[in-house]
């Protein structure tokens, strides 16, 4: 399945539906072409680095660059083997902007295919949880804190599968699931309930886990059932 995302005015929107407009910088969406290690920045994540929107062509030299010392080599060797093995590029690491100041980052990629269905590189997410996430607006959350309730358990499971996965905070882990639920448009409870459903069928097989999981959070809102059909997710978000 294809699984691709517009950098420009549509990442840019549903950024800041989903944190605000004033907290929109703090993620955004990228292109890397494997050929010939083309990457494309959106704003967002051009600001994170410390440049201006349309002020720089990011290639793998300049993105290792700005990666902090210590986390360079995993970066690269991650780089490698995406290339290598047509593996979306994805992780968790500290980057350096052009005023000095680190930032920690999470890289969710997906893999990019052409009309063919060949693997031509990977896209995704950066998600600066240098500080945490803003939060919705404080009325959204009154508004679903009784299904939140109900929904605690599965919510909770999918938060921790999140921390496991990312080596991050719960709080954040939490900020990563209503991120995803209001950039698809998808209940917290049910995306939540989806994810623990789907996490089944995942193995712990060394260097495949964390891809895995990447694709499975980019794309579980499109296998959650409408509501009202009765379907077993449904069910489990209110378990």
């Amino acid at each position: 399945m294809k699984h691709s995302h517009e950098l420009a005015r549509g990442t840019a929107h549903s950024l800041a539906r989903v944190l605000g407009e004033d907290t929109a910088h703090h993620a955004g969406g990228f292109r890397f072409w494997f050929a010939d290690q083309r990457w494309e920045w959106s704003d967002e994540v051009a600001r994170i680095h410390g440049y201006a929107p349309g002020t720089v062509a990011p290639d793998t030299a300049l993105l290792l660059s700005h990666k902090h010392p210590d986390d360079r080599d995993h970066v690269a060797t991650m780089i490698e083997r995406s290339v290598r093995s047509g593996e979306p590029f994805c992780s968790t690491h500290r980057i350096i902007d052009t005023a000095g100041e680190v930032h920690v980052v999470i890289v969710v990629g997906d893999q990019m295919l052409d009309e063919q269905g060949a693997v031509t590189g990977t896209t995704g997410y950066y998600i600066d949880v240098t500080e945490t996430l803003e939060r919705r607006r404080k009325e959204t959350i009154d508004d679903e804190l009784p299904s939140l309730y109900a929904a605690r358990a599965a919510i909770e499971q999918a938060k921790g599968a999140v921390m496991l996965v990312y080596g991050i905070t719960a709080e954040q882990a939490f900020d990563v699931l209503i991120w995803r639920s209001q950039d698809t448009n998808t209940k917290l409870r049910d995306l939540a309930a989806q994810l623990v459903t789907e996490l089944r069928s995942l193995t712990d097989v060394p260097g495949t886990l964390r891809t895995r999981f990447d694709h499975l959070l980019l794309t579980v809102h499109e296998r959650v059932e409408p509501e009202g059909s009765g379907s077993a997710s449904g069910a489990a978000a209110v378990g």
